[in-house]
């Protein structure tokens, strides 16, 4: 479909206008050019009635100082005639063949941001998203992904927060690495110093005994002595008193060949015992901290995976603005913010605010090919070239008023009316100006 642009407009006594008449560039900038206060945003406004319906109607309809009653000429590209005016500011549409229409079939092309642009460029930055992606399509379904990542995100943030707690409180536990695995047992230590007891006890008690059968011995030995010198007498005494005493010989040196083990150090095991508390304490923080170093393990990859989940919505969100086709090269939304070129609204130019706006403005309704455009006067020659361009590019007709008499307008405005009007192209007036400033650049040099 081919889009509807503004063909002519004739505008007397309305608002500040006395008789502006203008045919606008088909496409590009057409520029309405004064001083403030001359009547160039009053052109716009009543462009904006005409086409836009009651919602548009001026306070003041009428210029005061008019003697006639205040109308509006506007020719479409599609035939249309557009007119208000009289008394009531009344409305009538007629097409090409006479038939008479209404707003209505205004509404059905005309976009109201063409009409009202800074309605777009005023909203808030989520509101401005919004709009673009309510004309794509993917508002709800972006809204849902921006929502899963959100709370992705925070569940990341807490995970990570929690992963490095732990991983913290594990890395300042101690650690004893001259100490056994599992705690030590009292009872398995009082046990080894029972049995090391009971076997000394044992050694002692075979040591005494060998030391009385050497008491018995020197003793018999004594006897013998004493026999002997009463050997005589006591011949059948002797005689039985050596064979005890060679008996307790016998019993003597089985003793002896028998070897009796060495006593068992009991301070180790007493010194051990009593630090059994110490090592079990030096054991458990060391089981602690490898408790505590798994714990922080499994945290991190809890972490790990909500940085996954996070990098996933990301991708489906990412592949669901590139299933689309955005107003405007450049323009995306992420976290609910318009984006172009990489900049939010409030850090982009005037230009790329008016190009983002525009571009929003032909999506919402693409047969709506004009856009009405107030106070470029932050646009320097350069910028106003480019932006034509671009516009010429786009196929789009643009009507803008800015505060300048300069040669890159197409008309100039004093008190209503038209006071100089030039057929070159905008290009051709911006190249002119841009001539005659290098000139006087070289001259001055």
């Amino acid at each position: 479909m081919d889009k509807i642009k503004i063909t002519s407009f004739e505008i007397e006594n309305v608002k500040r206008v006395r008789a502006v008449s203008l045919e606008p560039s088909q496409n590009g900038l057409t520029v309405i050019g004064g001083r403030n206060g001359q009547g160039k945003t009053s052109v716009l406004d009543a462009i904006a009635y005409a086409l836009g319906g009651e919602k548009y109607r001026p306070s003041s309809f009428q210029n005061s100082e008019g003697m006639a009653p205040g109308s509006i000429n506007v020719t479409l590209s599609n035939g249309l005639q557009v007119f208000r005016g009289g008394k009531n500011a009344s409305l009538k549409v007629t097409d090409p063949s006479g038939l008479r229409a209404g707003q209505k079939l205004l509404d059905g092309f005309v976009e109201e941001l063409a009409l009202n642009l800074p309605k777009f460029m005023q909203m808030d930055d989520r509101r401005k998203a919004g709009v673009v992606l309510q004309t794509l399509g993917i508002a709800d379904e972006l809204e849902r992904l921006d929502q899963a990542e959100e709370r992705a995100y925070n569940e990341r943030k807490l995970q990570n927060a929690d992963a490095d707690r732990k991983k913290k409180y594990a890395d300042e536990l101690p650690e004893f690495p001259d100490v056994p695995e599992e705690p030590l047992s009292a009872a398995d230590m009082t046990a080894r110093m029972t049995a090391a007891l009971q076997a000394n006890a044992a050694h002692a008690e075979a040591r005494k005994h060998i030391e009385w059968l050497k008491v018995q011995v020197r003793q018999g030995e004594t006897s013998c002595n004493q026999l002997r010198a009463r050997l005589a007498e006591l011949t059948a005494d002797l005689a039985r008193q050596e064979q005890e005493t060679a008996d307790l010989r016998q019993t003597l040196a089985q003793a002896q060949q028998t070897p009796v083990e060495a006593d068992v150090d009991t301070a180790a095991i007493q010194a051990e015992l009593e630090s059994i508390d110490a090592i079990n304490s030096k054991v458990r923080t060391n089981l602690e901290k490898r408790k505590a170093m798994d714990i922080a393990a499994e945290a991190q990859e809890l972490a790990i995976l909500a940085d996954q989940k996070v990098r996933q919505i990301r991708e489906e969100r990412n592949a669901l603005l590139d299933s689309v086709k955005m107003p405007l090269e450049g323009l995306t939304v992420e976290k609910g913010l318009l984006i172009y070129k990489g900049r939010q609204w409030d850090c982009m130019s005037s230009m790329e605010q008016f190009r983002v706006a525009v571009a929003v403005c032909r999506r919402l309704k693409p047969e709506c090919g004009f856009v009405l455009l107030d106070r470029l006067e932050a646009f320097d020659l350069g910028q106003l070239q480019e932006f034509n361009a671009w516009l010429k590019e786009q196929g789009m007709q643009a009507i803008a008023t800015r505060v300048s008499e300069g040669g890159e307008c197409s008309i100039i405005i004093e008190d209503g009316c038209v006071v100089s009007s030039d057929e070159h192209t905008l290009e051709e007036e911006i190249a002119d100006v841009l001539s005659k400033d290098n000139e006087e650049d070289i001259g001055g040099f």
